[in-house]
Order: C-alpha cells, then sequence, then structure tokens
C-alpha cells in the first residue's frame, strides 16, 4: 500500500499535474483502490467542514493586507529605506533584499508573494548597480522564503490547523529562528562579497541625514505587525480578528495617503482571490486525502512501519528531514505540508518530539523547498519578474542560502530551545 501511494504520487508529479488535482486525484485512486466504502461520499462534507474552519479566515486576510500594503506604495517607500541603512554592508543591495523581505513578511504571511513583491522592487537595480546576477537574484529567492517563517505566516495557520497546536504559541516558537535565519542570510553575503569583492556591485554612500529622514518609511510595517501579533498577545483578538484588524489597518493607510485607487483596489481583491483559491483548493483536496488515508489504513501502517524500524528517535529524525527535502525539491511546498504533516506529526510525537518545535522545523523545511531546484515556487517567482537572462542564473544564486536553512535545521535539531522557549516562557 506504502509502496503503491509513492509511486501514484510520483507519477502525477511527472506529469505536471496542478498540485491540487494531484492530491485530489490521489485520494479517489486509493479510495478505489483499497476501500470497500464510496469515500468520495464524504467529499461535501469534508469540504464543508473544511472550508468552514474560521482559523481559514485569516488567510485571504493576510493576503489582502499585503497586496493593500504593495497597491498603495508603502513597500515601495519600505523598501528604499532598508536600502538606505543596509548598503553599507559588504553585499550592499543584497542585504536590503533580506532586510525588506523580513519587513514585508511581518505583513504579507506568504512566500511568493514577499519574493514577488521585493523582486518588482529590487531586480531594476541590479543592473544598473553592477550587482552579480546570481547571487543578487539567489538573495530575493531566499529573502522571499521568511514569509512563511516570520510571523503572521499562511503555512503556519495550517500547519496549526493540522496538528492541533495553538497558533499563537507557534508564532511564538517561529520568532527566534526567524532572526536567526535572517541574519545567517546576511551573514552568508557579506561572507562571499568579503571573499569575492566584485560581487557586491559598486558601493553608495548614504548619510545619515538621509537614513534618519526615511525612518518614517519603516514605521508602517511595523505599527501593522505590532497591531496584529500585538492584538494576539493581548488577548484582544483571535489570530484571525487580527488579520481583520490588519487589513483595516492597511486600507487606513493606504486612503490617508490617497495612494489607493478603483483600479488598484481590484487588482488587489483580484490577487487575494487568486491567491486564496488556490490555497483553499490545495487544503480541501488534501484534508480529502487525509480523510481517505485514515480509513484505509495506510496512517497506522506508516506509524508501524516507522516503529518496525527500531530507529533511535534522532535516527528517525534525520530520516523525516531528508525525505522532505528531497520531497520539496518536486512537490509544491503548501500541498506538502497539508499532505504529509498529518501522517507525520503523529510519529514525530511518539518519538517524544514538541509538536511546536516539530512545527517550526517543517516551515523550514518548507522554505527550503521554495528555492530548490527543478520546481521551487520562488525561482520561478523571480525568473519571471526578471524577465530576461538564464533561469539557472537564479538557481544557482539560491543554491548557497540552502546551506543557511541546514545550519538553521542543525541548531535547532542540536537546541530545541531556540524554538520553544519563548512559548515556554509566555505559558509560565
Amino acid at each position: 500500500m506504502l509502496s503503491l501511494t509513492l509511486l501514484l504520487l510520483l507519477a502525477l508529479l511527472a506529469l505536471s499535474v496542478a498540485a491540487a488535482v494531484s492530491v485530489g486525484l490521489l485520494g479517489m485512486s486509493l479510495s478505489q483502490l483499497f476501500s470497500g466504502l464510496p469515500l468520495s461520499s464524504a467529499m461535501g462534507e469534508i469540504a464543508w467542514n473544511t472550508s468552514t474552519e474560521f482559523l481559514l479566515v485569516a488567510i485571504p486576510l493576510y493576503i489582502l493586507m499585503g497586496e493593500l500594503l504593495v497597491c498603495s506604495g508603502v513597500a515601495g517607500r519600505m523598501y528604499q529605506a532598508v536600502e538606505k541603512w543596509l548598503s553599507w554592508l559588504p553585499g550592499g543591495l543584497m542585504n536590503a533584499n533580506i532586510g525588506a523581505s523580513a519587513l514585508f513578511a511581518t505583513t504579507s504571511g506568504s512566500s511568493v508573494a514577499t519574493a514577488a513583491t521585493i523582486s518588482t522592487l529590487a531586480i531594476p537595480e541590479q543592473e544598473r548597480k553592477g550587482y552579480n546576477a546570481p547571487l543578487f537574484l539567489g538573495s530575493i529567492a531566499a529573502g522571499g522564503t521568511l514569509g512563511i517563517l516570520i510571523p503572521p505566516s499562511i503555512n503556519m495557520i495550517l500547519f496549526a490547523l493540522i496538528a492541533n497546536v495553538s497558533v499563537p504559541r507557534l508564532y511564538l516558537a517561529a520568532t527566534i529562528p526567524s532572526i536567526i535565519l535572517s541574519l545567517l542570510f546576511v551573514a552568508l553575503i557579506v561572507s562571499a562579497c568579503l571573499v569575492r569583492p566584485q560581487l557586491g556591485g559598486r558601493k553608495e554612500h548614504t548619510a545619515w541625514a538621509e537614513r534618519l529622514a526615511c525612518i518614517p518609511d519603516l514605521l508602517p510595517p511595523l505599527a501593522i505587525f505590532t497591531l496584529v501579533i500585538g492584538s494576539i498577545y493581548s488577548g484582544f483578538a483571535t489570530a484571525s480578528e487580527s488579520a481583520a484588524l490588519g487589513v483595516l489597518s492597511a486600507l487606513g493607510l493606504g486612503l490617508w495617503r490617497r495612494a489607493l485607487t478603483w483600479e488598484s483596489l481590484g487588482q488587489a481583491f483580484e490577487a487575494t482571490l487568486r491567491t486564496t483559491g488556490m490555497i483553499i483548493f490545495i487544503t480541501l483536496s488534501a484534508f480529502f486525502l487525509n480523510f481517505v488515508l485514515a480509513s484505509i489504513g495506510l496512517t497506522t501502517t506508516l506509524v508501524n512501519f516507522v516503529t518496525e524500524l527500531q530507529l533511535s528517535p534522532t535516527a528517525t529524525l534525520i530520516a523525516i528531514i531528508l525525505f522532505y527535502i528531497i520531497l520539496g525539491c518536486f512537490m509544491d511546498t503548501l500541498a506538502m505540508l497539508i499532505t504529509t504533516a498529518p501522517l507525520i506529526v503523529p510519529i514525530v510525537v511518539s518519538l517524544g518530539f514538541d509538536p511546536l518545535w516539530f512545527g517550526v522545523v517543517l516551515i523550514v523545511l518548507c522554505e527550503m523547498g521554495q528555492i530548490t531546484p527543478p520546481f521551487g515556487m520562488n525561482l520561478f517567482v523571480v525568473q519571471s519578474i526578471r524577465g530576461r537572462g538564464k533561469f539557472i542564473d537564479v538557481i544557482y544564486g539560491a543554491l548557497p542560502f540552502c546551506l543557511a536553512l541546514l545550519v538553521l535545521i542543525a541548531l535547532l535539531v542540536l537546541f530545541p530551545q531556540i524554538a520553544l522557549w519563548l512559548p515556554n516562557k509566555f505559558q509560565a
């Protein structure tokens, strides 16, 4: 049963079938092959129960919040301000790509949206200032991955729903790792440019007066992040309600600056609907597949299979990490998260690992899947906005940042308190 399931999934991926359709077809196929009951009859109830989950309301709201900040020009001014503060480091504007990605991630929750936004703002500067194309493009793709690790994160909401853990506590668990990863990305860029200065483009001097003058452009995203996250931890709002507060603040900011038009609002709503539709389609398909897997006993079979291997908890965890690294090369990370988490989380918990800690590790592995060829989504986003040159440049540039992600995973495995200290501190 396990072998056939894996072969069917690989066959669908090889045929380039869309992620949501692949997951749904796999569920239908397994139902026909291994179930004596028409499990497809439950699709309607599963779709209804899943789509009416209040926590999912946060997804379109977080997406819309990011779109409104882009349409109102807040993201553009934010990028220019971060550039003035970070471009003095070796690597120049590439450090600004990481910093701006981290800042925009606090209001987006989406890796693809973060990569797309920063690509639009940064790529025109790459040739003009003489930066090495692969590393510059790689810094954008890697920076974009911060969108699913830095709270608020759409992927973390979905993991919390699957693993039945607290969204606020999961956000706390991801806070310190996200800071460490941002610093690792910057350290990688600085080190590369110290070894090979020609990678870093032309240095530009920025006076302190210019840096101080642009501070107001950094405040809106930080204020919105504080409102969204602060309302959760103060007990004023749930995760979904705080997302609505974020949308209202982003909309109010755009109207106050008179930067929104009916056309830009229409574009923001259209982009939100398109992205939300894709996410919900994948989510519904994955929950149906999970229902089928549980009904035919595959979940129990997998847990028993892993138990019978009699590996140590550490060896099993390493095998799971390698599994996700390989799977992330070939599968959409959102589909990978929703499809595999219901199977893997019970195994991880049975080995004695904390589900909050594993949630952070899994999100970092999903980040790696966004920039590993051949199907890393951020790679395609950056190249499509670039609109010229070779796709291989983006791949070469992103690969070094996978090392930084592996370093963070190793740190989390060796020192779990990196993720667990804040949740435990607030719980106490």
